[in-house]
This record gives structure tokens, sequence and C-alpha cells, in this order.
């Protein structure tokens, strides 16, 4: 069974209720047709129940096992409005501004989230990030033990000697574009969490650098070195060694000549990058040369699951992430 496969298979257990805010975008209705026939999520459409229902038609997608809900109509409104306004009302928003922005379909998803009518958010198929994260980050805010929002991705490659049985997991590719010590130990920590749950495997956390093992000087290389002292000091139940060069995280008779000792250099399967410009590229570099399939950008940090989709996102994509933000549900930080 493959990973996206697995993925689903895993999510279907749980059967968690996931909030789709973009109701009436064609490939969000397709997916919510087979998330619902799959079993894999409880949907929760959130839209004009009459132009939800156009969409469905017109796609011959059956949704009768999904929720739509229009929040236009919906009893909670005033509960989610008042919600709104006392979590922003330090920012200037009024009481008529909070009722007003209960007509957004992100905001009321995430209002959901927040008051335990679902499980889990997932929306960008027709929306910027951060018109998608905005609003989390309002409301939902970072978990107690992250100390920033932060992204993954889960590489898979067809060579299955590659990382763990052809996966990796690549972070931060999308989010914090500097991370400091701090920060960029809670992204390897986070990342390493949800490997776990998500691949199932041991994650083996290698913090990359141009330099392994002290073997060059220079600030990068002290705010990595730094960033692995602080991880092992959040986590000590994790395998978490740097600083390391990718050869040396990645290859076993480099990593065991660079950097004798380590129980990840060479066999590493969570790469931590020391910027936002690295992981970007690093991904990037890896998707387009060597094949591999990109699975996210995959949200964490946050204190219930949100994930953002790509405006080219396609309906089995939808599909792959609404099982990943349900199983998100598990992680613990």
């Amino acid at each position: 069974m493959d990973i996206i496969n697995e993925l689903r298979a895993k999510a279907k257990a749980k059967r968690r209720r996931i909030v789709l805010p973009e109701g009436d975008e064609p490939r969000t209705v397709q997916a919510a047709a087979i998330l619902t026939k799959e079993a894999i999520a409880d949907v929760i459409l959130v839209g004009d129940r009459d132009r939800i229902a156009k969409v469905a038609k017109e796609k011959a997608a059956d949704i009768s096992k999904a929720q739509v809900l229009d929040p236009a109509k919906d009893p909670r409104r005033a509960e989610y409005a008042a919600a709104f306004f006392e979590a922003r009302k330090h920012k200037g928003v009024s009481e008529a501004d909070a009722a007003k922005q209960m007509d957004d379909p992100l905001t009321y998803g995430i209002m959901m989230v927040n008051a335990g009518a679902a499980d889990g958010y997932l929306s960008g198929a027709d929306h910027a990030t951060g018109d998608t994260v905005r609003p989390a980050l309002q409301i939902i805010k970072p978990a107690k033990g992250a100390a920033t929002i932060s992204s993954f991705f889960i590489m898979v490659f067809a060579d299955k000697k590659i990382g763990e049985n052809g996966i990796l997991i690549f972070a931060d590719c999308a989010i914090v574009p500097d991370p400091p010590p701090l920060k960029l130990a809670s992204i390897g920590v986070a990342s390493a969490r949800a490997a776990k749950i998500l691949c199932g495997f041991e994650p083996k956390v290698a913090f990359l650098s141009f330099s392994t093992a002290g073997s060059a000087k220079h600030e990068y290389v002290d705010r990595v070195v730094e960033a692995v002292r602080i991880a092992r000091e959040k986590a000590p139940d994790l395998q978490i060694d740097g600083e390391m060069q990718a050869d040396a995280a990645l290859v076993s008779a480099i990593g065991s000549k660079k950097f004798p000792g380590s129980k990840v250099a060479g066999v590493a399967n969570v790469l931590v990058f020391p910027d936002l410009n690295a992981g970007n590229i690093g991904y990037k570099l890896v998707q387009r040369l060597a094949g591999a399939e990109a699975i996210g950008p995959i949200l964490t940090g946050f204190n219930k699951p949100v994930n953002d989709l790509s405006r080219g996102c396609s309906v089995d994509d939808i599909v792959t992430m609404a099982a990943v933000t349900s199983m998100q549900t598990e992680i613990k930080f």
C-alpha cells in the first residue's frame, strides 16, 4: 500500500469531521463526494445550499452524505460572532464587524473548528494562502508546545532506498522565512511528531547546514547548532542530530565518515532546512529533477488541524489533504 492509500485508510479508521469552507468550489464538491462515499471523513460544506447543489449536479457528485451548512441560516451564527468579537476586540473589531465577518465562509469554518463543531479545516482551492490561514492565526492560535506555525512536505520517491522506504519529510518549505533557533527547533520537533503519526515511522531528524559536526564556523552554523540543542531539550524522546550536510544526513557511508557516532547521520528521514530559501528551493529541485511526489504543504503548530491547498490542486489532492487533516488530530506537541 502506498503512502496516500495508507493516509486515507488511517483517516477512515478515525472518521473525523472536516469542514471545507469553499463549499461551492467544483473540485471541493467532487472531493466531498469521494470522502463521504469512501467514509474517509465526515464532510461539512459551507456555503449557499442552492449553489452547492447546482455544482454537485453539474459535476454528477453525490454529496447526499455530506453536511451542507449555510452560515446565514445557522443558529450558531450569533454564538460564533460573539466569540470572534471577544477574540479580536483588542484589535479594534466591533460587535458589528464581528457579525459581518460571519459572512466569510473561511472565517465561519474556523469558528466551527474553534467551537468543536468540526475537527479540522481545509481550504485554499479558490483562495490565497493568506486568506486561508489568516482566520486560523486570529482564532485557533498556535499549540502550547509550538513556538511557531510552520509546514512540511511528505516527499515520496520511486526509489524505496531513499529515506524511510522512499519517504522523506522536508521542513519548513512554505511558511517561516528566517527562523531563529527556537523556531527552527520547533519546526523540527513538530515535523517529527507529525511524521510519526502520518507516515508511521520512527523519526530520525537531521538539522541541515553547510557544515557537519563543526566542520565550518559561521553564525549561520551556530544558529543550527543552537536549534539542535533546544530541540533535544524539548523532545528528549526523539532522535535528533546536527548540524550536518545533506549528504551526511542521507548517505550511510558519508554519514559515518563525516559524523561518526551519530544515530541519525546517513539514515535521516526528517530533514530540517535552516531557512525558507533552502527548504523551498530544495523541495522543488527534488520534485522536478528527481520526480518525487510532494504531498503538502502540511501546516503544523496550530492548536487544531488547519491546512491550506494550492489553487492548482486536483480533486485527489483535496481528498488526500482531508485525510491528512483528519490524522493531525492525533498529533501532540
